[in-house]
């Protein structure tokens, strides 16, 4: 029997998405970020995390998604990566979903090519569908704007 793949679900514009809750090594408010000159358009960034420097990137962008409205609240997802640490700027954090391994299904072909291409797989639960990111190319310093 194969142990169950924990996911720490949030959401994005319409979206439910989650990470490796192995990964994941807090979740914070959004704290004071100091903007990185000629960073690339995703890196909202820089927050100071008791004395740790971790850069914020922010999901909508990365994704390619609409901005976020201004005066909306964003939450910090702080993952750990073979890269270091990063913050993901989201919109609103979820719950830690129980899922079989077994369960993770291709990405279906509505979601935009610009998301699919940061996605592992979708899992399907009763009243939405997960997307499961690759948190690694979401990290990537070398690609600029959107995925590609």
């Amino acid at each position: 029997m194969t142990k169950p793949l924990q996911l720490c679900s949030f959401r994005l514009a319409d979206m439910t998405f989650g990470v490796d809750a192995v990964e994941v090594q807090e979740i914070i408010r959004i704290r004071a970020v100091t903007r990185v000159p000629l960073a690339d358009s995703a890196v909202a960034g820089l927050i100071n995390l008791r004395g740790q420097i971790v850069t914020a990137i922010d999901l909508r962008t990365r994704l390619g998604l609409p901005a976020r409205a201004t005066g909306d609240r964003s939450v910090n997802v702080v993952i750990r990566t073979e890269d270091g640490v990063f913050g993901l700027l989201v919109d609103e954090i979820g719950d830690v979903v129980d899922v079989d391994q077994h369960s993770l299904d291709p990405i279906p072909e509505t979601v935009p090519a610009h998301v699919r291409d940061a996605l592992h797989g979708a899992i399907k639960l009763a009243d939405r569908l997960l997307l499961v990111l690759v948190t690694d190319r979401i990290v990537r310093t070398e690609v600029t704007g959107v995925l590609s």
